[in-house]
């Protein structure tokens, strides 16, 4: 199965296709004001790479976030797009795992972070087995020293903020950072299909990403109006 994935939750867009746990090809770009204009050709890259066309894809994979609101939006509205013109299966999951999974091995509990900005950061946990992966705490927004973040110790944390920032927490054992800790979309391939990895979206029509928190114009608009804004479903964000 050839899948097609995007990760664009964080200022590196990564794109990759291939088949999962086999033959794959990666793009990385910096920069988020680049993603939109960047992804095609990213797209184009990868699957020249591998040797296919976008017709001979034959699924897609989306990390959903927490993340960058714009460039959630950026990954999500294009695959979206290449979905109801082919109605492939539409495969999503959490960036924070795409971090973590990218280091883990079985046996192994591991957290995955990414900045939430102000002082704050996205958190999920996650066990490895022989069998698939657990989740040990969902994505949340958390503060170091709080909640699931507090009186914790497990054998990696995984995220790209500054190691030494990281490991003032002592939460893990070892910690990676940097950009070994940034989200790859060749990990996202092979999340698919495993056991408590990736989720196949039954109406990827209907499905927005995990944002984390509201981005700072919708949130100054509800404070303003007093209500929820409504995602591009119509539904309350």
């Amino acid at each position: 199965m050839i899948v097609l994935a995007l990760d664009a939750a964080t200022d590196r867009l990564s794109v990759a296709a291939g088949q999962p746990r086999g033959r794959q090809a990666m793009r990385g770009l910096r920069g988020a004001r680049r993603h939109a204009g960047a992804l095609p050709q990213l797209v184009d890259e990868v699957l020249a790479e591998i040797g296919v066309s976008l017709d001979q894809v034959e699924a897609l994979a989306v990390s959903d976030g927490p993340g960058s609101f714009t460039g959630l939006r950026v990954a999500a509205s294009w695959a979206k797009a290449v979905w109801r013109v082919r109605s492939l299966p539409f495969w999503t999951a959490s960036t924070l795992l795409v971090r973590a999974a990218r280091h883990a091995e079985p046996g192994v509990d591991l957290i995955g972070v990414g900045s939430a900005l102000r002082g704050e950061v996205y958190a999920a946990g996650y066990r490895v087995t022989d069998h698939g992966i657990e989740t040990i705490f969902a994505p949340s927004v958390a503060s170091p020293g709080r909640g699931h973040l507090q009186d914790r110790t497990v054998d990696l944390l995984v995220g790209d903020l500054p190691e030494a920032e990281m490991a003032s927490w002592g939460l893990a054992r070892r910690v990676v950072a940097g950009e070994e800790g940034q989200p790859d979309a060749r990990t996202l391939i092979d999340l698919v299909g495993v056991p408590g990895g990736a989720r196949l979206i039954d109406a990827p029509s209907e499905w927005e990403p995990e944002y984390g928190r509201p981005a700072e114009a919708q949130a100054k608009w509800e404070q303003a109006h007093g209500r929820p804004l409504s995602d591009s479903t119509g539904r309350p964000g």
